[in-house]
Parts: C-alpha cells; sequence; structure tokens
C-alpha cells in the first residue's frame, strides 16, 4: 500500500491509499476462507465450493467489499501514521474501478484537528513561585519515615485512639443478621475512618476479651439501599490490642533506614530532596501558570466533535474511578442526583479547555517545527522502562508503532517548555 497525501481544505484532509492486484488479491483470499462457510452452491457440500465457482455463481465481485475491508482494517491506520495525520472523525472514501486482478487506489476524505496559528506565546508574564521548605517539613518527613519503620506490639491495656484492634463482629439491623456485616480475625485501626461513622469511637477503652455491642446509624447515601438510614447493632468481641511502637529518632535509627551514619546527615539529605520536589513544583506550577495565559488569550475554533469525544473519555476515567470504589458510573450518576445529559453538560467547559490547550500546544509545534531526536526517544523509554520494571528494549516492543504518539507526547512537551523558557518572570 503506498499513502500519498493531496491537499487539505479547512479541517478536511484528502490522501489516497494505493493498493497492487496482488495485495488486492490476498485480501481477497482472506474473504473467500472467511465467508465460504456460509455459502451454499448447488453440487458441492457447504463450505466446499472453489473460489472461483463462487465467483461465478454470485459475481466476481463477491468478496471485494469483505476485502477492502480488510484492507483498511490492515492499513488504514498505518496511512494515518505515515501521513502524520490526527484525525477527529470517520472517513469518506471514492474507489477507483474494481476489476478482479487489478488494484486500485481509494480516495479518503476525513476531518483531521485543526491547525491553529498561536499568538502572543513568547514573553509571557508570570509571578515567580518559590516554595520555601521549613524545618518542620523536614521533620515531618522524618517522622512518617519513623513511622513507616514503627513495630505493632501487643498491649494489655484497653485500645486507645489509634491502636489497632483485632476482633469478629456481626451486625443486626432489629433481629435480623445482615449480609455483609460479618467478619472474622478483622483488624482495625481505631480512628482510621475505615468503617461507619460512630463505630471506632465506642471501641475506645475495650480490652482483650472483651465483648461489646456497638450501634451506629447508616448513612442515608450508603450504596446498600437497604441498609441506608438504618440503625444497626454490632456484636463485637476483641481478641487482641496491639499499639504503634516508634524507633528513636537517633544516630541508629539513620543507620537503620538510611546509607547515612547519622541523623543530621540524614536530615540534611531529606532537605535536599524536599528542596529540589519545591524547585520542581514551583517550575510546574509557573509552567502552568505560563500555558495558562497562552490558552486565555488566544481565540480557537473548536470542533463539536473533539469536545464530545474528550468528555467520553473523561466519562471513562470517571466510570474507572467510580469502579474501584466499587460503583458504576450509572450508580454514581443516581446518587447525585443528576442524569447523563446534566453530566455532559458539568463536563463540557474543562472538556473545552482540554481540547484548547492541545490544539495550541500543537499549533505551537508546527510554528516551530520541533522535532524530537532518537536519544530523546532513548531517554523517555528508560523512563517508562524504570517505571515500569522493563528493559527499555521490551517497553519498545510493547509500544510497537505507537512510538509515534510518544514522539508527538515529547514535541507537546517541547512547546510547554518553549512558552517557560520564553516567559517573563517578575
Amino acid at each position: 500500500m503506498k499513502a500519498t497525501y493531496i491537499s487539505r481544505e479547512k479541517n478536511d484532509v484528502k490522501f489516497t491509499m494505493e493498493f497492487t492486484a496482488e495485495e488486492f488479491d490476498n485480501a481477497q483470499i482472506k474473504a473467500y476462507q472467511a465467508a465460504k462457510g456460509n455459502i451454499e452452491i448447488p453440487g458441492f457440500r457447504r463450505g466446499k465450493a472453489p473460489r472461483s465457482i463462487i465467483e461465478k455463481h454470485y459475481g466476481e465481485g463477491i468478496f471485494f467489499e469483505d476485502a477492502i475491508d480488510e484492507l483498511f482494517r490492515e492499513h488504514y491506520p498505518n496511512a494515518l501514521r505515515e501521513l502524520e495525520l490526527d484525525i477527529i472523525d470517520s472517513p469518506s472514501a471514492e474507489f477507483s474501478e474494481l476489476k478482479k486482478g487489478e488494484g486500485f487506489t481509494a480516495t479518503i476524505t476525513v476531518a483531521c484537528s485543526p491547525i491553529v496559528e498561536v499568538k502572543d506565546y513568547k514573553g509571557v508574564e508570570i509571578e515567580k513561585i518559590e516554595n520555601e521548605v521549613k524545618d518542620e517539613d523536614v521533620d515531618n518527613d522524618i517522622k512518617s519515615l519513623q513511622k513507616r519503620n514503627a513495630r505493632i506490639i501487643s498491649v494489655e491495656r484497653p485500645a486507645q485512639d489509634g491502636d489497632t484492634v483485632l476482633l469478629d463482629y456481626a451486625g443486626f439491623v432489629g433481629e435480623d443478621q445482615f449480609e455483609g456485616g460479618t467478619a472474622e480475625g478483622q483488624e482495625l485501626v481505631l480512628g482510621s475512618g475505615m468503617f461507619i461513622p460512630g463505630f471506632e469511637e465506642q471501641l475506645v477503652g475495650v480490652s482483650a476479651g472483651e465483648k461489646k455491642d456497638v450501634t451506629v446509624t447508616f448513612p442515608e447515601e450508603y450504596h446498600a439501599e437497604d441498609l441506608a438510614g438504618k440503625e444497626a447493632v454490632f456484636h463485637c468481641t476483641v481478641h487482641e490490642v496491639k499499639e504503634e511502637q516508634l524507633p528513636e529518632l537517633d544516630d541508629e535509627f539513620a543507620k537503620d533506614v538510611s546509607e547515612f551514619d547519622t541523623l543530621e546527615e540524614l536530615k540534611a539529605s531529606t532537605r535536599e530532596r524536599l528542596e529540589s520536589y519545591a524547585k520542581a513544583g514551583a517550575e510546574s506550577q509557573m509552567k502552568d501558570a505560563a500555558l495558562g495565559k497562552v490558552v486565555e488569550s488566544n481565540e480557537v475554533d473548536i470542533p463539536a466533535i473533539m469536545v464530545n469525544d474528550e468528555i467520553d473519555r473523561m466519562l471513562q476515567e470517571l466510570d474507572q474511578q467510580m469502579r474501584y470504589q466499587g460503583l458504576s458510573l450509572e450508580q454514581y450518576i443516581q446518587y447525585t442526583g443528576k442524569d447523563a445529559a446534566a453530566l455532559r453538560d458539568e463536563l463540557r467547559p474543562e472538556a473545552e479547555k482540554a481540547v484548547k490547550t492541545r490544539l495550541i500546544l500543537n499549533g505551537i509545534v508546527e510554528a516551530e517545527q520541533f522535532e524530537v531526536t532518537p536519544e530523546e526517544v532513548d531517554e523517555e523509554l528508560k523512563t517508562m522502562a524504570a517505571q515500569y520494571q522493563m528493559t527499555p528494549e521490551k517497553v519498545k516492543e510493547l509500544i510497537g508503532d505507537n512510538i509515534k504518539y510518544m514522539e508527538k507526547d515529547l514535541k507537546t512537551r517541547k512547546a510547554v517548555d518553549f512558552i517557560f523558557d520564553n516567559a517573563v518572570i517578575k
């Protein structure tokens, strides 16, 4: 297949895909193999009629349509990558005369992402941001490290807030035990907020071996409708009370948890790391501010289909988030009292801004003719490999032809950096 760019009129791009006679015939063979089991020809058992007989009986074009579908499935995405077209809609196609034993040409017209002429993206004025690292930030980070290295030990005393209790419980509404309200050997950190409001507080003061009836009221918006708003009693038996024992913050602690010999060295390294994060965070905030000003100062005619596609993507992302929490998107819509149309309208401004930002960055990439070097691609592959604990070669193999999208993302990052590098920082 040979792809050739022809022209662009506004957002509509026209190009051709030329297929050889051999490619067309091989696709017809595949179409014949897939369809022959459903074709009946007098004198032949089902699926046994030769292709030539079927074509003689039904016409030589019997497999043309399926063959074209096969060729498009395989080669259309390749043509888009080769011509670097960012399509936003389904294509229309016109074909040259189709004949057995000959190749053909498909002329494709498809709507693509608009090319935006961006103005005023150099010299944007932004405020300088400096994120200061305070002594308490260093102390809190060290305390977090201390907490991660804590021991959990059993204690012979009543449970306190922050303790971990090992318990059995069975939940009842009235005289009826309800499904999902029973557990044995459950560990619960008091004060964690993992259980229904009011549950954990009532276990404060209970010792190992004691029983306790805990009375709570389920929230009105509780996901199980048969329990929502109802009072329930949990019959609890506490088997063990455990407390968190923190290690001493001294030189020995530093040696145990790091490569440093003293606590002061660990603190100095922690400050250096936090300051590095703070600097990167401040730069990211300033980049966002600069990009935001460029987006605000440019008017862009955004195709409605791009906004709707972005809303669809946002809804898919929301659906995944809800499923992690045990809900479906439909349940979320129901609980929030909205309908699907209202939710789409609510997401529309954010979707429009996302699409506009993407178009503006693409416009800057085109204007500045940013390119990506093989070395930059290799560095990105190494970063992804470290993130997913793979070799760069394996990541590259998994990405395959989609590496073009990685290169596009790298160009977009260059556009953001270009805006920031040319900004006036007050």
